[in-house]
């Protein structure tokens, strides 16, 4: 609940603190007082449009400041928490407004945006009056109502969920219709590819194998040819080893003659005929491996232009055809299994629309009752407030081709003022002082299923007196049992039944200047206010009376 309001130059009030507690608190006062600027004020701190004329004249910036109590169940602190302010303590929601018409809005100390502010604003507070376009004559949040009033929140979070789940079933199989339809184009373009490269069968490192050999066979011819020439020249017919064999053999038979001489020369001539052995053996191997073969080099060069020309095809290298053959095959197997993929999806989708079908015929059931409920309910409060010859009709228009988050159902609010006319949206067929009435009944009924903790009435009591005056203040003082009601209000009957009361004026203060005042009531004042407010200007002995006699009535 609203348990401090900080005003400072805002308007005509210059300074005001004011305390608040449970139950029904009236504001009255004199026409012009400032009664609607504390309001506007009030509604500026709860992230209501700034004005730079609502700051007093002469001054910079007017500054609003609410204090409220809430328990730490309350969706306030969800929303606060969604903003990342601290939940501890109390909410404290502060706006300053510039004279230039800049506005600041803070909560708990800390600074938020205006639509930070005002969506933990409207958890706290609702703002009902004659011409008040929040609140229960948004339509849409009429919905959200019914559902509270029935206690539907389990079933309605049950259908949102489906809805939530429908919608990523019908995304994923979305997704991979598109896929699949992709790789059908590509599909005859793979099964081509594919098969090409199994049949050619690439192998890593198998171009550059290819051309090392290619290069080599193409010099085989010349190459072996000057190897023939030196194994001839060492092994052939013009081999010097003969006869070097035989120069051997004679100084072996004249070594014993002079062994100093010949012995060094047998070794060197030795060494130089196994020199040539050596020699005649590795150009012997050097010619095997030359031998020139002209069919392998066809067969060489046909592999190695079939492997770049299918590089320069699939515009990869040709050590990659592998890998690419690989991924081929791979998109060919999805694409197999992508059309099986995409019946499971579709039966996803299926199941997921018939569990959402499901939820939301039980939602569209459950409302439908809570709407007989809750019409039975508001209707039954309208005679007390001279609406007896009113209807109020929750409206449910049934969609069940719809898959919104909210079900198959649109809800609003509709009244028949009078039998026989038009039934229409309660905003259209309602005047102003009608709506007010209407809104206080279902209040009245709702106070206990999801209101916000303070609700606000201004001069919901215009052009009523008497009996009906004296309903409004019953239902008003009902609803404070349940809820903290703050009322503007000119009918004594209404200011009679307040817990607490406070008095709005207007006084001259230092500069020829005027400021608004809020004075708390107590006792003989608030009998005063009270038989004021019965008699006008001139208060009289029976006004005095009148008023004690409402006091003793309101208990």
């Amino acid at each position: 609940m609203l348990v401090q309001l900080a005003i400072r130059d805002i308007v005509l009030i210059d300074r005001l603190d004011l305390s608040f507690d449970r139950g029904l608190c009236v504001l009255t006062g004199e026409t012009g007082a400032g009664k609607s600027i504390l309001l506007d004020a009030f509604a500026l701190a709860l992230g209501g449009r700034g004005d730079g004329s609502l700051v007093r004249h002469g001054e910079a910036q007017g500054q609003i400041t609410a204090v409220f109590d809430v328990g730490r169940d309350h969706p306030a602190w969800r929303a606060a928490a969604a903003y990342d302010i601290p939940v501890d303590g109390e909410l404290i929601l502060r706006r300053v407004q510039h004279a230039d018409g800049r506005t600041r809005a803070f909560v708990n100390d800390q600074p938020v945006s205006v639509q930070a502010l005002k969506a933990i604003g409207g958890t706290l507070v609702e703002i009902h009056g004659q011409h008040d376009d929040r609140a229960l004559v948004d339509a849409a949040s009429h919905r959200a109502i019914l559902d509270a009033f029935g206690g539907l929140e389990a079933e309605a979070r049950a259908v949102a969920e489906a809805q939530a789940r429908l919608a990523e079933a019908r995304a994923a199989r979305a997704a991979h219709e598109a896929r699949v339809a992709a790789a059908r184009k590509e599909a005859d373009f793979l099964r081509h590819a594919v098969d090409e490269l199994v049949k050619l069968a690439p192998e890593p490192g198998e171009e550059e194998t290819l051309a090392e050999r290619r290069q080599i066979m193409m010099q085989a011819e010349k190459v072996a040819k000057e190897l023939a020439e030196a194994f001839d020249t060492v092994g052939g017919q013009a081999s010097p080893v003969p006869v070097l064999s035989a120069a051997v053999r004679r100084l072996e038979r004249r070594a014993a003659q002079a062994p100093s001489l010949v012995e060094p020369s047998i070794k060197a001539l030795d060494a130089a005929l196994v020199a040539l052995d050596e020699a005649r053996a590795v150009l012997e191997e050097a010619l095997r491996d030359a031998a020139y073969d002209p069919r392998e080099l066809e067969r060489v060069e046909e592999r190695l232009f079939a492997l770049r020309a299918a590089a320069r095809k699939f515009d990869v290298a040709a050590d990659d055809l592998a890998a690419l053959r690989e991924r081929f095959a791979a998109d060919l197997a999805a694409l197999d299994a992508g059309e099986e993929r995409l019946a499971a999806l579709a039966a996803a989708v299926d199941e997921a629309e018939a569990t959402y079908v499901a939820a939301a015929a039980r939602l569209s059931e459950g409302r439908l009752a809570a709407a007989a409920a809750l019409d039975a309910a508001v209707n039954a409060e309208l005679p007390p407030l001279k609406l007896e010859r009113a209807r109020f009709i929750t409206q449910i228009d049934v969609d069940k081709t719809a898959r919104a988050p909210e079900g198959f159902d649109r809800v609003e609010f509709w009244v028949q003022t009078n039998p026989g006319t038009r039934p229409g949206a309660l905003m259209k067929v309602a005047s102003g002082g009608e709506l007010s009435r209407f809104m206080l009944a279902l209040k009245v009924v709702l106070a206990d299923k999801g209101s916000a903790p303070t609700l606000v009435f201004d001069e919901i009591d215009t052009g009523v007196g008497g009996a009906v005056a004296d309903a409004i203040g019953l239902r008003l003082a009902r609803l404070a049992g349940r809820v903290q009601v703050m009322a503007v209000t000119h009918a004594p009957q209404v200011a009679a039944r307040a817990g607490s009361h406070f008095l709005i004026a207007k006084e001259s203060t230092a500069g020829n200047r005027v400021a608004t005042r809020v004075t708390p009531l107590q006792s003989e004042m608030r009998r005063e206010e009270i038989a004021r407010m019965l008699a006008g200007a001139t208060i009289t002995e029976e006004a005095r009376a009148a008023a004690a006699r409402l006091l003793q009535a309101a208990g």
